[in-house]
């Protein structure tokens, strides 16, 4: 995913918009070669990656915050904006018209009515899918966290981050969703850069606001940039984990990726860094194509992942209720197997339905990923090995664990599961994090008190 962001940045420093009343153009990007802009933070976010992780999570706190501060102001800006519109056909959520382009980026063919429209929120769909991507870094950072032993600490975080990007996110989008007509020309293809594509700088353009359009576009390339940081930061400790579970290789690899400096796994870092060369091959072929095809990809490697994060849940479900069941644990262990027990840390409300439900979702977005490379004349190869080849790759992968494991022996290469529980964990207190507990029926000091505690607990 980092090559995919580099890729973005790349292709935002290189912005152009110009239609009959406007024109913007970012010369340096525009007469510079994209290699160039890949080649320089492509070291930059190397370089970043390999200072201490305090000095580099202080570094993450505060493009966090730039980042929040942007998307409000965003979404106010849509806001004012949409005040000023009508909100009459052509605005509006549905898109009735599904363009299918062939590997070129030229028009293939059109898809009206209401498969159209279904293929579009289908479309819109997978594609968001790529936005969300990332919300579980969190579990990621947790081992180099100073809360690490505070399950409350973990499960606020990952809450807090869902809340905050689902809120975000969909503010956004249904801000910026009544400001450009669907048929506009720039969404449907013909903007001259993947800058002038955006919905937000196209509302404010149409606003007679191109300044402001600058601005959103650099604000876009800061983002991405920071972002291909913290997707390196997750390769590597995720590379790094590996390694020290011993499932890298050959030894004289995994020694040399175990090894740190300043708590910084510099191998690890450089090995992952190799990986998003691939960005390379980003400015090639029609405006946006490889950058279209590589967010696909790591779509359909998030989705692999998600399902796997969903499979194994249930799993552990599966194994809490046999461990109640049975009651072969002492008193004190069966409490933290308990979902019922007020310190039985990894509640939430209908968890294996979740489960369920996300495991279910993302084997169909799988399946269906690639739709438009069989629409079109003749048959987009391209469009489809983007959007399947981490399905085979990640099968293959399970096979070569399997048969390092177990050989040949078929008949032990069925799921595995190793019911371990003994790494559960009891929260510390009876007063959980984050709930809002108010002392008196009516309205005191003391209630307002833990009010305003209960705001900051979930804002900070």
């Amino acid at each position: 995913m980092g090559a995919d962001q580099i890729v973005t940045v790349a292709s935002a420093i290189r912005f152009q918009y110009a239609d009959d009343r406007t024109f913007i153009s970012w010369a340096t990007g525009m007469n510079t070669n994209p290699a160039i802009w890949i080649s320089v933070f492509l070291v930059a976010v190397v370089i970043l990656n390999m200072i201490p992780v305090k000095y580099f999570g202080e570094f993450e706190y505060l493009v966090g915050c730039i980042k929040i501060v942007f998307i409000v102001m965003l979404i106010l800006t849509m806001f004012i904006l949409n005040v000023m519109e009508h909100w009459n056909t052509p605005y509006g959520f549905f898109n009735p018209i599904h363009q299918v382009k062939n590997e070129s980026g030229t028009l293939d063919q059109i898809i009206t009515g209401s498969t159209g429209q279904f293929l579009g929120v289908w479309t819109a769909c997978t594609r968001a899918i790529f936005a969300y991507t990332g919300m579980d870094m969190v579990t990621i950072t947790a081992a180099e966290s100073k809360a690490l032993a505070d399950s409350e600490a973990m499960k606020m975080a990952s809450r807090k981050i869902s809340l905050r990007i689902i809120t975000l996110y969909i503010l956004c989008v249904l801000t910026a969703s009544f400001l450009v007509p669907t048929d506009h020309p720039f969404i449907n293809g013909e903007g001259q850069s993947t800058g002038s594509r955006s919905i937000f700088i196209i509302a404010v353009v149409e606003a007679g606001l191109p300044t402001l359009a600058q601005f959103f576009n650099a604000m876009f390339l800061f983002s991405a940039a920071t972002c291909a940081a913290d997707n390196l930061y997750v390769a590597s400790r995720v590379l790094h984990t590996l390694a020290l579970r011993d499932q890298t290789g050959p030894e004289w690899i995994t020694r040399r990726l175990r090894q740190c400096r300043a708590g910084v796994p510099m191998r690890a870092v450089l090995l992952s860094a190799a990986v998003m060369l691939i960005a390379y091959l980003g400015p090639t072929g029609a405006t946006g194509a490889r950058l279209n095809e590589l967010s696909s990809n790591c779509t359909v490697s998030f989705l692999v992942v998600y399902t796997t994060i969903c499979a194994t849940y249930l799993c552990f479900y599966q194994s809490l209720e046999e461990a109640k069941q049975y009651g072969n644990t002492s008193q004190t262990q069966a409490a933290t197997y308990d979902r019922n027990h007020v310190r039985y840390p990894y509640k939430s409300h209908a968890q294996w339905l979740k489960a369920g439900y996300g495991m279910a979702a993302c084997i169909i977005m799988l399946i269906f990923n690639g739709v438009d490379s069989f629409m079109t004349t003749p048959f987009d190869v391209r469009t489809f090995i983007a959007s399947y080849i981490s399905i085979p790759v990640f099968l293959l992968l399970i096979v070569g664990y399997k048969i390092r494991r177990h050989g040949f022996r078929f008949s032990q290469w069925g799921p595995e599961r190793s019911k371990d529980l003994r790494n559960c964990v009891q929260v510390s207190s009876d007063k959980r994090k984050g709930r809002l507990d108010l002392v008196d029926p009516v309205l005191s000091f003391e209630n307002v008190k833990r009010l305003g505690v209960w705001v900051w607990v979930w804002t900070k």
